[in-house]
């Protein structure tokens, strides 16, 4: 087990001003230029002990080399998004959906306490905090009447995710124990859904339209070596599952959560109740030889809470969807190794109108 640490730096990437651009390390509310031209996909693929002599730099360089406001900075993707899948692993989420979309029927289906369930995405539409999010168009069944139009039920998913430093080879499963060593780092993260495409087009493969328009990340990865005191056992900890699922040492995680909607707190997720960690999701994503590659982006899946006013999508408050003009903000905190807070960053987007 590698030491925490003790100083945390999310890593970014910014567009100079002759359009260029770098990676860098936020310092407060500043950066620092880390010379390393592109993005942080070279930094994710030279695994542990490449990090590990990053983040043993990132303290001096931070001390000595020039701050960069963020005010004056325009951040961007921080790494090519191989592939991207999304999970579902909130127990409170996934039985709470189930009541909506399977009523009188076992909210959670049978095999979901055997296997972090997840579906592939496009990584092509993962986005950086801040793009406007376009109202998708799609098959909806009203009472009846099936049309395509713009949906009517746009949705959030407060999310975390996940992202890979080291591939993985063909037919060479990822070992729970051995998920560090593949994970870089954090990411927040909010899958927009379109509730009612995603209804009709669900039975029976699954989401696609509903889910592929858009996904938007934070612009700073945080190193998952930077969350050694928010590990806590998850959910899945107190009940026998595969062999392969078994944790010897715990990868849950308490980050705590907030979304709001036009600058009023709708809801505070907590992450800690999360039933899979991400290193059974990773394992599983493996399990059957699937490889993985530098850059693969794995989402937890809506994070949700036993209180309404803690879960991670409107559909489940049943209160409304998103309009246009809603500017919907995502932000999180974990414990930090000096007993303090770290600041996850922030993740965002604007409703515009369907095109």
């Amino acid at each position: 087990m590698e030491s925490a640490l003790t100083e945390v730096f999310p890593l970014g990437v910014y567009r100079r001003s002759d359009g260029s651009t770098h990676a860098c390390a936020r310092v407060g509310e500043s950066i620092v230029d880390l010379d390393r031209p592109g993005n942080l996909d070279g930094i994710l693929a030279t695994g542990p002990t490449g990090w590990r002599e990053l983040y043993d730099e990132l303290p001096g360089l931070a001390a000595r080399g020039e701050l960069i406001p963020l005010a004056e900075i325009e951040l961007v993707l921080p790494f090519t998004v191989a592939d991207y899948v999304d999970f579902y692993a909130s127990e409170r989420h996934a039985s709470n959906l189930g009541r909506i979309f399977r009523p009188g029927q076992d909210p959670l289906p049978a095999n979901w306490r055997h296997q972090p369930i997840g579906y592939h995405g496009r990584s092509g539409t993962v986005v950086v905090s801040g793009t406007d999010v376009v109202r998708p168009c799609g098959h909806t069944n009203v009472d009846g009447q099936v049309a395509v139009r713009p949906t009517e039920r746009l949705d959030v998913e407060v999310e975390v995710g996940f992202v890979v430093g080291v591939g993985s080879n063909l037919a060479s499963p990822i070992a729970v124990a051995d998920a560090p060593r593949h994970i870089f780092g954090v990411v927040l993260l909010n899958d927009w859904s379109a509730r009612d495409i995603q209804a009709w087009e669900t039975v029976p493969l699954g989401p696609f339209l509903g889910k592929s328009f858009q996904t938007s990340i934070s612009p700073w990865v945080v190193p998952l070596a930077s969350l050694e005191a928010a590990r806590v056992p998850p959910a899945s900890s107190s009940g026998p599952v595969s062999d392969y699922l078994v944790e010897t040492e715990p990868w849950g995680l308490d980050i705590s959560l907030e979304l709001r909607i036009n600058g009023e707190l709708v809801s505070t997720p907590p992450y800690r109740e999360m039933f899979w960690s991400p290193a059974q999701m990773l394992a599983h994503l493996t399990v059957n030889g699937a490889s993985t590659r530098t850059g693969d982006l794995f989402g937890s899946g809506t994070v949700s809470g036993a209180a309404p006013d803690q879960v991670g999508s409107l559909i489940e408050r049943g209160q409304g969807f998103l309009a246009d003009g809603d500017d919907v903000v995502i932000t999180a905190t974990a414990p930090a190794a000096d007993g303090g807070r770290i600041d996850l960053g922030e993740v965002g987007g604007r409703i515009l109108p369907a095109r």
